[in-house]
């Protein structure tokens, strides 16, 4: 393997990997779906579920990719000695090419509202002309197409580089970065006059205000936020040095990803209640409601262009990961990685232009009632994913001999020895059962 195919030091793997968990999971999805939730009740499920099935998932995903030190698609088929594993890796990459090409999409809603945020156009205007411009953005096809394909050319620049030199070096500045900016929003966001109604909300638990699908979504959400299921995190691990302590990675990936999700929560909440808005927004909440908070706080223009650079920062380094495992399955380690990443953006962006355009002029498609957007989003979170991630625990549960899981979870941990079986029992009972819930009930609604 070569030296730009493994990442220098356990540092960088740690916040490249924690990059592509946190993206728009945490920043985007985590403050909607705790708003709608009842805040504090909603976030402290969600930390027991991320305990209990995202950490042992993200495990799993590192000791398969770790001990295989392959790609995606051979990594299973090596270890089990079976070609028809080798659909598992498929399904992870098919997944992760869905996923990019309507998540690209939204990064180039980020780029065009922080366009338009250093200009100054987004200041200074009525309440409800927010949400008109949102949809003015969204429906316009010139201005998707361009920032989609702006949006997957950067993350091409960076992939086409390398593990090293492009997503370990990008990762080691943005990272940093977008913690810095969290928290000068944080103190911003908490200095406001009433801003602690918005801190009891998302602090004080109030479980009457969480129903049983409130619950589910939680799971769900610990479960998507760490980037589990889809084979991403075993990509990321296999260019891993074999002596690197796996548990106290995930323990680094894991705490990075609840604390960002904290963070979000009190540089949105108590901004959100000091002027008097909802927190049930949904969905629209950082594109309609937020511009209108900051708008009516001193120098608000200023603080919300540093959320969307933050926005922006993890939004790609989410892309990373998922162009990543695309690359690396198309090149198998043989070279003509800027050539495959470019062939792999191009055809990323020509599948995303419905997905893109589902919000104009193809806005009265539908498919099942659900926009071309909203369906390639169920198909690969609702249904990929968790299939995806219960066949991984079950791989891994089943397939592998447990003596060789031990080995790699105690590798180099002090605490290895201590989580293994506790992890053991978790991977091979209670998150595959978890799993099956989440997937049974995302059917169900569907």
């Amino acid at each position: 393997m070569k030296s730009n195919d493994q990442w220098s030091s356990r540092f960088g793997f740690i916040l490249a990997s924690a990059g592509s968990a946190i993206g728009l999971g945490a920043l985007w999805k985590f403050p909607y779906m705790a708003g709608t939730n009842g805040g504090a009740a909603f976030f402290l499920v969600f930390l027991l579920f991320t305990v209990l099935v995202g950490a042992p998932m993200l495990l799993a995903e590192f000791v398969v990719g770790r001990h295989s030190q392959q790609n995606a698609v051979s990594s299973y088929q090596s270890i089990s000695g079976s070609a028809k594993w080798k659909w598992l890796g498929y399904l992870g990459v098919t997944a992760s090419f869905i996923i990019l090409s309507f998540y690209s999409v939204i990064g180039g809603w980020v780029i065009t509202y922080l366009t338009r945020s250093f200009s100054g156009s987004l200041t200074g205007l009525p309440n409800s002309r927010y949400e008109e411009l949102f949809g003015e953005i969204i429906g316009s096809p010139s201005t998707a197409l361009l920032t989609q394909a702006l949006f997957l050319a950067i993350t091409v620049a960076i992939v086409q580089f390398g593990v090293q030199k492009g997503i370990e070096t990008a990762s080691r500045y943005m990272m940093p970065a977008l913690f810095i900016l969290f928290l000068v929003l944080v103190v911003r966001s908490l200095s406001l006059d009433g801003a602690m109604e918005g801190v009891s909300f998302f602090l004080k638990p109030d479980f009457s205000m969480l129903s049983a699908e409130g619950v589910l979504d939680a799971l769900g959400q610990s479960f998507f936020a760490l980037s589990v299921g889809i084979s991403l995190m075993v990509t990321y691990s296999s260019y891993l040095d074999k002596k690197a302590d796996l548990t106290g990675s995930v323990v680094s990936v894991v705490s990075l990803n609840v604390l960002i999700s904290f963070l979000a929560g009190l540089a949105i909440f108590p901004a959100v209640f000091a002027f008097g808005f909802e927190p049930t927004e949904g969905p629209g909440l950082i594109f309609t409601v937020l511009p209108a908070v900051f708008n009516q706080m001193a120098f608000g223009g200023l603080f919300f262009t540093v959320f969307l650079a933050l926005l922006l920062f993890a939004t790609l380094t989410s892309a990373f990961s998922l162009m990543e495992i695309i690359v690396s399955t198309v090149t198998r380690g043989e070279g003509k990685r800027k050539k495959a990443s470019w062939i792999a953006g191009l055809c990323v962006f020509l599948l995303g232009i419905p997905s893109a355009l589902s919000f104009g002029v193809l806005g009265d498609i539908s498919v099942f009632g659900r926009s071309i957007f909203d369906t390639m989003d169920f198909l690969a979170s609702n249904l990929l994913m968790p299939i995806g991630a219960l066949l991984i625990s079950v791989f891994v549960s089943r397939k592998m001999k447990r003596e060789i899981l031990a080995d790699e979870v105690m590798m180099s941990s002090k605490i290895g020895r201590v989580i293994f079986p506790i992890w053991y029992r978790l991977i091979r009972y209670f998150v595959p059962a978890a799993i099956t819930i989440v997937l049974i009930t995302s059917l169900l609604s569907y």
